[in-house]
């Protein structure tokens, strides 16, 4: 199985870019925080910022810092693809997990800060930040998780700096390179 492995800080773009590979490449999305989400409305928490960052945070503690890739790979394992695209990659351990999966192509997305907060703050996500100190702490949280060290490793890096049709096109390219990546590896 092929694993695109999408990571990005909250805002960049993250969703836009693993929904276009997705469907570039015919593979379903799994989506990190939605894992988590719905844990937290199990434990019948209202879905803020708090709580999923809260619940993200006991999951690990329990259970190891792997355990929502774990539940990726779960979900995957049943999928019946010869490809998923995670969204939402923060560590390296859930890298590591996910190659359990197949071969695993990291794409970064990145943003700059002003434009995540001004996307995040238009998007009205339920649990999204509603102000700027919100914005940092779940920045500071994400990096602390080691989602900076995803990016840094990155096979395929994609700026979102841009309007939508040129992010489009940007997560299209990269759609393409991984495709031909993944044929060259097995002889296809």
């Amino acid at each position: 199985m092929i694993v695109v492995a999408v990571a990005g800080m909250p805002g960049s773009g993250k969703s836009t870019v693993a929904r276009v590979i997705a469907e570039k490449l015919g593979y379903p999305v799994i989506v990190m925080g939605d894992i988590v989400r719905e844990e937290v409305a199990r434990r019948g928490l209202a879905i803020t910022a708090e709580n999923v960052e809260r619940v993200a945070r006991e999951l690990r503690e329990l259970r190891g810092p792997g355990v929502v890739a774990e539940m990726v790979v779960e979900r995957a394992g049943s999928l019946k693809a010869e490809g998923v695209v995670v969204d939402g990659v923060r560590s390296l351990e859930e890298v590591r997990v996910l190659s359990r999966l197949g071969k695993v192509y990291i794409v970064a997305v990145h943003s700059p800060p002003s434009l995540r907060f001004k996307r995040m703050k238009e998007r009205g996500r339920e649990g999204d930040i509603r102000s700027l100190e919100e914005f940092r702490l779940r920045d500071e949280a994400n990096l602390e998780l080691g989602v900076g060290s995803v990016i840094a490793l990155a096979d395929y890096m994609v700026v979102n700096d841009c309007s939508l049709e040129e992010l489009i096109a940007r997560a299209e390219r990269v759609a393409g390179e991984i495709r031909d990546a993944s044929e060259s590896r097995s002889g296809g």
